[in-house]
């Protein structure tokens, strides 16, 4: 016999189904992993051509961490320089085991300005691929983040320049000791930029992105001086000229199209999460950094190789 629900019982079983609903609704919100630029916190949102796979605020590293294993927007910049950063670790090792049994005439000098190379490229690269990780955690973490991440960017121009003046300028001590002041100068005080608060901010983009392309560009000056002292064709083979002139263009390319906003301005939400203009510019970056280490490494042959023995007793 059927008895009728009593309104206690219907008021009972619809608490329950409320409140079982709410708990999924909550654990959907919980397991939400990515969202859309309306949703985040206002000092996430930097570009707004990206319009989704945003990481909330996670307050806990932890968190932060775990994002490396599911797909979001900052995925790519991630990984492009956390793994770079690797490789140029295990390259240093593989090179430096290899420098001075290659040639007897290889010295400590080879190694410290090799050292600054890969210094520059692992710090830039790994802090770079932090940054960009635990960048959801906070506003706080983000801001000192974000500083540290452009002073690596410094510190990969620095390393960069001071292998080859080393070895365009090895005639030239002195030319040597005044191109390393100028650019150590030059770094000191794009440092100091770095770190001031108005610099991280979105209408800035276009300027940071100027002074490091004009901080790289100061290597024209010394290009410049040693195609006069010694001619196109001695740099070619001193210093890789082709190579450094390359990470230079793939330099620019990167820059220009990170401060354009190129190419998710044309196509707002479809570059999303592969190929916005930052992550363009991350890949460039590793590659500009490859190719300056082929120059290096050609540098250093012709440096200790008998041609160049050959060259300076001809005074080419």
């Amino acid at each position: 016999m059927d008895t009728a629900k009593s309104p206690a019982s219907k008021a009972a079983e619809i608490t329950k189904e409320l409140g079982t609903k709410a708990e999924n609704k909550a654990e959907q919100v919980k397991e939400k992993l990515t969202y859309l630029w309306h949703e985040i916190a206002p000092w996430q949102q930097d570009n707004h051509y990206i319009t989704s796979g945003y990481r909330p605020q996670s307050n806990s590293y932890a968190k932060s961490w775990k994002s490396l294993f599911y797909i979001h927007n900052e995925t790519v910049n991630i990984y492009t320089h956390l793994l770079g950063a690797v490789v140029f670790l295990i390259t240093s090792y593989v090179l430096f085991s290899e420098l001075k049994p290659r040639y007897d005439t290889a010295t400590r000098e080879d190694v410290y300005v090799f050292a600054c190379f890969f210094a520059g490229a692992v710090a830039c690269l790994g802090m770079s691929g932090t940054y960009h990780t635990i960048q959801n955690h906070s506003h706080e973490v983000a801001v000192w983040g974000n500083k540290l991440d452009y002073l690596g960017i410094v510190g990969l121009i620095w390393g960069s320049f001071v292998p080859v003046l080393y070895y365009a300028f090895q005639a030239e001590t002195g030319l040597m000791r005044v191109y390393w002041t100028m650019i150590t100068t030059l770094a000191a005080g794009t440092s100091v930029a770095c770190t001031h608060p108005q610099f991280r901010t979105p209408a800035l983009r276009p300027v940071r992105a100027l002074m490091f392309v004009l901080m790289g560009l100061s290597a024209v000056f010394p290009v410049l001086h040693g195609i006069k002292l010694y001619g196109v064709g001695h740099l070619q083979r001193s210093i890789g000229l082709n190579w450094v002139v390359f990470q230079g263009v793939l330099y620019i390319v990167g820059a220009g199209l990170y401060a354009a906003r190129v190419p998710e301005k044309w196509a707002p939400g479809r570059f999303d999460i592969w190929g916005s203009s930052h992550q363009i510019f991350h890949v460039l970056v590793v590659l500009a950094a490859a190719s300056h280490l082929v120059g290096l490494v050609r540098a250093f042959d012709y440096a200790h190789s008998s041609r160049a023995v050959v060259d300076k007793v001809l005074g080419l």
